[in-house]
């Protein structure tokens, strides 16, 4: 085993393998040293504050390779200034290694138009507000849709959402001032459903029911009958409810009087007008005030004290009969004074207490 290891042959391949492979790491390092210009590094020129094309050409005849790169747009700068740089100035780099350069652009970048269609106009102005837009002119059109954003008018044509257009662009807008009072209504009769459709939105009213003789909805069907009628002024956003047909008007007279004695109810003007006869306008009666009746003054009793007299004992002799009794006279002063000492009166005069009178007892 050993001996063979220590065969001449042996040696010389194994010689010959690391002779091939030491030359092939040899060419590979010298390879990268060419590919990579090992070794070889340039300053890299200031190009800040030049112009993209001067910055270009400086980078081109240096032997640097550039790309160019955009920033939000700063009116403080010229348009097309070079504003940064990377590497930055006074690096060293190979030859030929890139270099970004970022360039303030022309003007500012376009934006895109909102989707403010059919939106209330308040809300509307203040979205395009915030995206970059400046409000002109406000145009008000007719419409059932009263302070909605109808369009957006750029230079007089219309832009849709979705659009874009230069920040601070001016534009204008179209509102809604509501419908009008008043409008004739347009006569429909004879033109299919499609073309009565397109009429009635044309003159700002709505499509109501829509019935078809056979029910059916086809589009081409002829209007024979319409509600309300043509010439009747309403105001716009009414409903026009419609009749529609194969057959022609003419074939549904009597439909169209079936119709008529529904919705156009005749009102009988043959009766006399009402006359009213005006009332004349009589002075208001005057009036007398009432003359002041006198207040009778209320005249206070004076009251006087009763007179009171020791009373008078009668001995009486023998026996008293049995059917008489003596009685004691009442004043009516003792009256008086058991009621709260009250002093009667009758009428506004006072009557002065009278003197009790005593009575004689007889006895026989």
């Amino acid at each position: 085993m050993l001996k063979s290891l220590f065969n001449w042959k042996v040696l010389l391949n194994l010689v010959v393998a690391i002779g091939v492979f030491v030359g092939l790491v040899w060419l590979t390092f010298r390879w990268l040293e060419y590919h990579t210009k090992h070794g070889q590094e340039i300053p890299v020129p200031n190009v800040i504050n030049k112009s993209v094309y001067d910055a270009v050409k400086i980078l081109e005849d240096t032997g640097l390779e550039y790309e160019v790169d955009s920033a939000e747009y700063n009116p403080k700068y010229k348009p097309f200034q070079v504003l940064k740089m990377h590497p930055l100035s006074s690096s060293r780099v190979k030859p030929g290694s890139l270099v970004r350069i970022v360039v303030n652009p022309r003007t500012w970048a376009p934006i895109t138009v909102p989707d403010v269609i059919n939106k209330y106009s308040g809300l509307a102005f203040q979205r395009l507000d915030q995206v970059g837009l400046k409000i002109g002119d406000t145009i008000y059109e007719p419409s059932i849709q009263k302070d909605a954003l109808l369009r957006v008018l750029y230079k007089g044509n219309a832009v849709n959402p979705g659009s874009r257009l230069p920040r601070f662009s001016v534009i204008d807008v179209v509102v809604g001032s509501g419908p009008m009072r008043n409008i004739s209504i347009p006569s429909v009769v004879g033109l299919s459903v499609k073309e009565a459709r397109a009429v009635i939105l044309k003159s700002m009213f709505e499509v109501g029911l829509v019935e078809h003789e056979d029910g059916s909805k086809d589009e081409s069907d002829i209007i024979y009958y319409q509600d309300p009628a043509s010439g009747d002024v309403r105001d716009q956003g009414m409903q026009i409810d419609l009749w529609a047909s194969k057959r022609t008007p003419a074939e549904l007279r009597a439909k169209v009087e079936q119709l008529n004695a529904i919705y156009r109810m005749k009102v009988d003007t043959s009766l006399p007008p009402v006359h009213y006869d005006e009332v004349p306008n009589h002075p208001e009666p005057s009036y007398d005030p009432p003359a002041a009746v006198p207040v009778p003054r209320k005249e206070v009793p004076k009251v006087e004290p009763a007179k009171t007299e020791p009373a008078k004992t009668s001995v009486a002799t023998g026996p008293k009969p049995a059917g008489t009794t003596a009685e004691k006279p009442k004043s009516t002063a003792s009256s008086s004074q058991g009621s709260g000492n009250k002093p009667a009166t009758t009428g506004t005069t006072q009557q002065p207490a009278q003197k009790p009178k005593a009575k004689k007892v007889v006895v026989e």
